[in-house]
Parts: C-alpha cells; structure tokens; sequence
C-alpha cells in the first residue's frame, strides 16, 4: 500500500522525552547474570510510577507522529514490530507492551522512550547486513526501557530546575528525527544537558550492553552481530562529520567496542540463513523512502544483474517496486507474479500486487486476492488496509467504511486507518463522519485543539441525532481531559 503522507499537522508542545540514540552493540553475559540484576524499580517509581510512565509515553508518541517523519507502512510496521517482539519476549522485568515504529531517516540512529516505545532510522536496516544487526539495536534499546534507566534518569533530573530540563528534553526530541536540526535547539541548554547525559551514559550503557547481549542470544539471533554492527557505526563516525556529542547519549567509544567483542567470546557460534523479511523491507525502505524512482531502478537493475542482494527475491522485489514508481507497471507485475508463486500470502508480495493492480485499474482483481487473504489472516493491517483501499478505488466505499471501523477496534492508534476512513467519508459525502474521522486522526498527532474543531464541525452535521450530539460532546469533553493531562507534566 502506497503510503499516505500527512501535511502540516504539529503535535502539542512536549518537553518529556528521553533520546537514546543507540550505538548498536548491546548485551548481557551467559550465566547468573539475570539472578543478581539491582532491583530497579522501587528507585524509578518514586520519582515516576510505571502509570505515569506510560501516560508520558503516550504522549510523546502523539508529538513523534505529529513532527518526525515516521514511516506509516503496514508492511513494515509489522515487520519491526514483529522483529522487536522475539526480543521482549526474552526480556525480564517487561511492564508494559512495546511498540516499534521506523523514522525515515538515513542516519544510523535509533531510540526509546517511556512507556515500551522504541524508534529505529531506517538507515539502521538498510546498512545492516544481517536482521542479527538490526536486531542487536533493538535489544540494547529495549534493555533501557525493561531497566527503567529512563526513569533512573528522571530522577537525576530533579537536580536541574523545570524549565532547563523542558528546554533540554525538547529539544532532544527535536534530535531524535533530525539530529542537525536539534543541534541549535540545544545549545540553549548545554550546561544541564551535557551533565545530565554525562550522569546517564556513564550509569546505565554497560548495563545496557550486558542484558541486551543475552536478550539477543536468547531470541535466536547471532550475538556476533553485535560488535560486528557496532564496529560499522564506529567506521561510519569515523569517516564522515560526526554529531555533537551532546546529542549522543550512546558515545561510539574504542573501549565500548573492545568491550563487546571480548563478551562475544563467550557465546557460542550461531549459524543463521540470511531472513526473507529482513531483506524485503530493507528492499522496500531503499526502493521506496530512500531512492528517487529514477535512480532506484537503475540500482536494482544492477543488483538483480550482478545477484549482490542476500536473497535474489529481495533484488527482484526492489525492482518491481522501482518499475512500479516509474509507471513500468507490467513489468513489476510480471516480477511481483512470480514472487507470490513462490512464496504464497507473502506480505511483502501482496501488497505490491495490490498496488500494481490498482495502478493498473483493476480493482477487482485486488479485492478477489485480498478477500482471500482476509479469511486466513482477519484484521491483520495489511491485508485490511489494501482491501479498503481497494473498495474505495472500486467505489465501493460502504464496505471500505465497515471494514476499517471494525479493524479500529482491535487498533485504535492506526493513523492511516483514520486516514482512509476520512476519505471514505468524504467521497460519501458523509461530513459528520470525514469530521469526526479527522478528529480522531489529529488526536493521534496530539493536535487536541484541531481535533476539538474538527468535531465541532461535525457536531454542526448532526440534525436532530440527540444521542449523536452527545457522544460528540462527551469526545469533545475527553480531548479537554487530555490537554489538561499534558499540563501536568
């Protein structure tokens, strides 16, 4: 599914956000380790409870989605989050559900914040060789979350008065999607900021280092991958303009990097084939969020030439996506086709084929793939989200109306699916719903006040629906609720 790219929407103005730019090798050793971790919690808590914690979480995902470029694709939406998944599942001390999302940036980054959410640059997959790599990212920064080191870090922060802390916190948000962007920002609050980030890494990295490590191994990934990526993002730094070290909270060190490879040693080899859906979405993140249509084709034209992708398909795969961006559309079918031979109820594939069969005007034969799809995979996003899609291509927006209502029962965050529930509405000339629609996606931003407008708009849509008119009054009440909310912090 193409993406659907949001316009001018800003969240409200939030300074509660930890950045842990991550600097890849992660770990815990083998053994006892896990038997004589501190006990963590009751220190964090007093200072911020794990209720709170995720409220603040809430919140600063609202702003992320509002001002940072988040990549809002199903397909690899559910391949991250289904990759950062094994790791909690090895995880101890997991409080709350994590959620994973990609930026679309090319920088090798990623962070975490309050409440399980855990951010990764698209640069990390598409300069990783291995899902181990990327992997190793995503455990060093769950290991900060499960440790609670962003509310060990709170509790520093008690040192400093409000108004720095606020100052420096946001703009290290800023950081968090454009690091150069940020760089100005901070400089306002140096002082504090660069003690804070003194007191944090020095404290908690080699715990980070140490747990996730183990998390890695015990999720059935190469714990290699490791250093291995670690050492790439130290030669990254070390041949190109490297960031302020203010704005990186995981400092690239040659001891840290010694570190990681002498705690490889303990670990046995793990053989691992190259992943499928690794390769894929780093596939679709070049051919798609990195490349210009131009250039991606001739890069995967040399790449399928050359047969330098891990997996053949994956090359294929960037390249029907490229000949799709550059209005080729029998061709990428003609490759796409003989994917989804192969490897039947791929999503990868069947997305694409959605795509192309709607580039193509045939949206018909979108629904008849995507219906069959739906009875062996019920309200997963992207069969969901191509099959309204399609409906509403084929002008059949009642059914698009159904099937994304129900599916935000199961997902009430998915941003996109009030996107085409909006234009569902509009295309029905159905105000009250495009509206209220809207409402609910600007609430997703954290824009409360927009949202407010938009459903008084849609109140104005009501005629002499009573019970309408005061379901609307009481959201309108409860967007209210979460702007005084946001106060408090």
């Amino acid at each position: 599914m193409r993406q659907f790219f949001r316009s001018g929407i800003l969240g409200v103005s939030m300074g509660i956000a930890t950045a842990l730019l991550p600097v890849s090798s992660v770990g815990q050793s083998i053994g006892s380790d896990k038997n004589t971790l501190p006990d963590i919690g009751v220190v964090a808590s007093e200072v911020l409870t794990l209720d709170k914690e995720m409220l603040v979480g809430d919140a600063i995902m609202r702003q992320m989605r509002g001002q940072a470029p988040v990549i809002d694709d199903p397909v690899l939406t559910e391949y991250i989050q289904d990759l950062g998944n094994r790791l909690v599942l090895q995880a101890e001390n997991t409080k709350f559900p994590f959620e994973f999302f990609i930026i679309n940036n090319s920088v090798m980054n990623a962070f975490a914040f309050y409440g399980g959410h855990v951010g990764v640059h698209s640069g990390i997959i598409t300069r990783a060789d291995t899902e181990s790599e990327v992997a190793s990212v995503l455990a060093h920064e769950v290991t900060h979350v499960t440790q609670r080191h962003l509310a060990r870090r709170a509790l520093s922060q008690q040192r400093s008065s409000p108004l720095q802390i606020a100052s420096m916190l946001g703009s290290i948000l800023l950081a968090m999607a454009n690091p150069e962007a940020g760089i100005a920002a901070m400089q306002t609050s140096t002082a504090v900021a660069n003690q804070l980030n003194i007191d944090y890494t020095r404290s908690n990295e080699q715990e980070a280092d140490r747990i996730g490590i183990d998390i890695l191994y015990q999720a059935g990934f190469d714990p290699k991958a490791a250093s291995t990526f670690f050492g790439k993002m130290a030669e990254e730094y070390r041949t190109s303009s490297r960031p302020p070290e203010r704005l990186l909270t995981h400092p690239l060190t040659e001891k840290r990097i010694a570190d990681a490879r002498n705690r490889m040693r303990r670990y046995p080899d793990v053989r691992l084939r190259p992943s499928l859906s690794f390769n894929l979405a780093k596939a679709r993140l070049l051919a798609r969020y990195q490349f210009e249509p131009d250039y991606a084709l001739e890069h995967f034209k040399a790449v399928v030439e050359n047969d330098t992708f891990a997996i053949r398909d994956a090359g294929l795969y960037g390249l029907a996506i490229a000949y799709l961006a550059n209005e080729e559309n029998l061709k990428a079918k003609q490759i796409n086709d003989q994917l989804l031979a192969r490897t039947p109820g791929n999503l990868f594939y069947v997305d694409l084929a959605t795509d192309i069969a709607l580039a193509m005007g045939k949206a018909d034969e979108a629904i008849a793939m995507l219906q069959k799809e739906l009875e062996h995979k019920p309200r997963n996003s992207v069969v969901v989200l191509n099959l309204a899609n399609a409906y509403m291509a084929n002008d059949n927006h009642d059914a698009a109306i159904e099937l994304i209502r129900d599916y935000l029962l199961v997902h009430p965050h998915d941003q996109l699916a009030y996107q085409l529930l909006s234009n569902a509405y509009k295309a029905q000339k159905s105000y009250k719903g495009m509206h209220q629609s809207k409402a609910e996606l600007l609430a997703l931003y954290g824009a409360y006040p927009n949202a407010i407008d938009e459903l008084q708009h849609a109140y104005n849509y009501t005629g002499d629906d009573h019970l309408e008119k005061q379901r609307i009054r009481a959201r309108i009440q409860q967007f209210r609720d979460e702007q005084e909310k946001l106060k408090q912090f």
